[in-house]
C-alpha cells in the first residue's frame, strides 16, 4: 500500500509528467483535463519528447558501445509496438532506421517518407505481393524467414532483375525469461531456422541470383530484463556467424524491457548496450574474428514509457473478498478493446487519477472495462484514492507499446484518437474510429445519411476525427 495513491512514481510515466496547482495531471505540457474536454475519452497520448529521448539514448548507447570495438551499430525502431507517420518521422529525426512486418506497416512508414533504404523487413509469412513491393521501393533489408520465401523472393528479383539484400533469421535456442507467448527464440514455433539449419539455408539463399546475403538475424522475446539471455544468445551467434564465413552484419533483435509497475526493475539501455556488445567482442576476439556491424531493434523502449491512456470512470462497486476484505471495482470506458496486453499475457499496469488529487486513504481496486469479457481488466490490482468515483479521470502510464497496435473492434468499441504532446501543444496523430466508420464498412447498414451518429464521452471530439 503506498503512502500516497495520488504519486506519480518513476520509472512509470513520462519523465515530464507532474501535477499542475490544481492536482491535474499533465503530460508535454497539457492537462489530462484539457486532453479529455478536447478529444473525449480514452484516449492514447504521447508524449513526443520523450519518444525522441529514448530514441537518442538507444542510439547512443548501442553506437558508443559499437564504436569502442571498432565498428558500429545501426538502431531500427520495431514498428510493431506502434506504428504511425509521425512515430516513424520522429525516430527517423534522431537518426533511426524503423522494422516493419507487414505490407501495411511497410505502407505507413513509406508514406512518413522515410528513406527505404532505412527499413528492414521481417515477418514469418511475407505474401508474394508485400516482397514485391519491398523490393520495389529499395528496403535495405529483408530478413528470410522461410525455404518458401527463398523461392518467392527470388522469383520477384527475377522478374525486376533485382538484387536484394538479406539476412537470415535463426533461433538461437535461448529462452528468455518472458511469458511463454513472448519467447521467440526457442525451437518450437513459428519464426525462423534452427542454427543447425543455417549453413543449408545460408548455401541456398547464395545460390540464388539476385540476392545478396549480409548476416544473421535473432530476437530472444520481449520484455526482458538483464543481459545473461542476450549474452548466451550472442554467443551462438558468433559461433555461426563464423562458421558461414563472408557475413557482414549480425543483428540480435530488441525486447529491452521498461517498468509498468513499481515492482519491475528494468536494465537501464546503456548497460544493456555494453553487455551485449562487449560479449560480442569478446567471442569474436576469441574465434579470432573481426566483430561484424551490429544492429538492434528496441520498439517498447523507445514508445513504451511515453504513453498515457486516459479513461473516465463510469461506475464503482465494492466486492467482498473471501478473507473479509474488499476490493472496489472501478469500471471505465475503453477497456480490453484498447489495451489487449492484460487479457493476453497476464500484464500488470498501474493507474491514478488524473483529474484531481486527494486525500482519501488508499483503497485496492481493480480497474476493469466496459467489454462483456469477466477477463477484461485494465489494472489487475493498484491502489486509488478511496473516493474514487463516476466521473474521474484515471491514467494508466506505460502504454504507448502494443496497446494500439493489438486494439480491436470488439463489442463495436470504436478505437481511440491517439495524440502527442509537446511543449503544451496537442495535436491527432491518429484519428478516432467513430460510430459511422464501423456502420460504413458494414454493408447491410441501412443509416440515414443525414443522420451523424456521435456516442462519445466528450460533445466535441471533433478535432479527432
Amino acid at each position: 500500500m503506498p503512502d500516497d495513491a495520488n504519486e506519480l512514481l518513476s520509472p512509470i510515466w513520462p519523465s515530464d509528467a507532474a501535477r499542475d496547482a490544481d492536482g491535474t495531471l499533465v503530460v508535454g505540457g497539457v492537462s489530462a483535463t484539457a486532453l479529455a474536454e478536447r478529444f473525449g475519452t480514452p484516449l492514447y497520448v504521447f508524449d513526443e519528447d520523450e519518444v525522441r529521448a529514448h530514441a537518442r539514448r538507444a542510439l547512443a548507447a548501442f553506437d558508443g558501445a559499437a564504436s569502442r570495438h571498432g565498428t558500429s551499430a545501426r538502431v531500427y525502431y520495431a514498428g510493431k509496438a506502434f506504428l504511425s507517420t509521425e512515430v516513424v518521422r520522429w525516430v527517423a529525426d534522431e537518426g533511426l532506421a524503423v522494422d516493419v512486418c507487414s505490407g501495411g506497416e511497410l505502407a505507413v512508414a513509406l508514406a512518413a517518407g522515410i528513406d527505404p533504404a532505412r527499413i528492414g523487413f521481417h515477418g514469418n509469412n511475407k505474401s508474394s505481393a508485400e516482397l514485391d513491393r519491398a523490393v520495389a521501393v529499395g528496403v535495405g533489408s529483408i530478413v528470410i524467414d522461410s525455404l518458401v520465401e527463398i523461392e518467392r523472393l527470388a522469383a520477384v528479383v527475377q522478374r525486376r532483375g533485382a538484387r536484394q539484400t538479406v539476412m537470415i533469421r535463426v533461433n538461437s535456442g535461448v529462452h528468455a525469461e518472458t511469458h511463454d507467448f513472448l519467447a521467440t527464440a526457442h525451437e518450437d514455433q513459428k519464426f525462423g531456422f534452427t542454427l543447425q539449419d543455417a549453413p543449408e539455408i545460408a548455401a541456398r539463399i547464395r545460390a540464388t541470383p539476385g540476392l545478396t546475403l549480409v548476416g544473421l538475424h535473432c530476437h530472444i522475446g520481449s520484455q526482458i530484463f538483464g543481459t545473461a539471455g542476450f549474452r548466451e544468445s550472442a554467443a551462438r551467434l558468433v559461433e555461426m556467424h563464423a562458421a558461414l564465413g563472408g557475413l557482414t552484419v549480425l543483428n540480435l533483435g530488441g525486447g529491452f524491457g521498461i517498468a509498468y509497475t513499481i515492482a519491475d526493475d528494468p536494465t537501464p539501455i546503456d548497460d544493456l548496450a555494453v553487455g551485449i556488445v562487449d560479449a560480442v567482442a569478446r567471442e569474436c576476439a576469441d574465434r579470432g574474428i573481426s566483430i561484424p556491424r551490429l544492429a538492434f531493434e528496441p520498439g517498447r523502449a523507445i514508445v513504451g514509457r511515453a504513453g498515457v491512456t486516459l479513461y473516465e470512470v463510469g461506475t464503482t462497486k465494492s466486492v467482498g473478498l473471501q478473507d473479509g476484505a474488499t476490493r472496489l471495482y472501478v469500471s471505465v470506458d475503453g477497456g480490453m478493446s484498447d489495451n489487449a496486453r492484460p487479457a493476453l499475457y497476464g500484464a500488470q499496469y498501474s493507474a491514478r487519477i488524473a483529474s484531481r488529487v486527494s486525500p482519501a486513504p488508499p483503497t485496492l481496486v481493480r480497474v476493469v472495462g466496459k467489454h462483456c469479457e469477466s477477463g477484461d481488466i485494465v489494472v489487475d490490482h493498484e491502489y486509488l484514492p478511496g473516493d474514487v468515483a463516476p466521473g474521474d479521470l484515471l491514467a494508466v502510464p506505460a502504454t504507448g507499446a502494443y496497446c494500439f497496435s493489438l486494439a480491436s473492434g470488439y463489442n463495436y468499441v470504436p478505437r481511440p484518437a491517439v495524440v502527442a504532446v509537446r511543449a503544451g501543444e496537442a495535436r491527432v496523430i491518429v484519428r478516432a474510429e467513430t460510430i459511422d466508420d464501423l456502420l460504413a464498412r458494414d454493408a447491410g447498414a441501412v443509416v440515414d445519411p443525414n443522420e451523424r451518429i456521435d456516442m462519445s464521452v466528450s460533445s466535441d471530439r471533433s478535432e479527432s476525427r
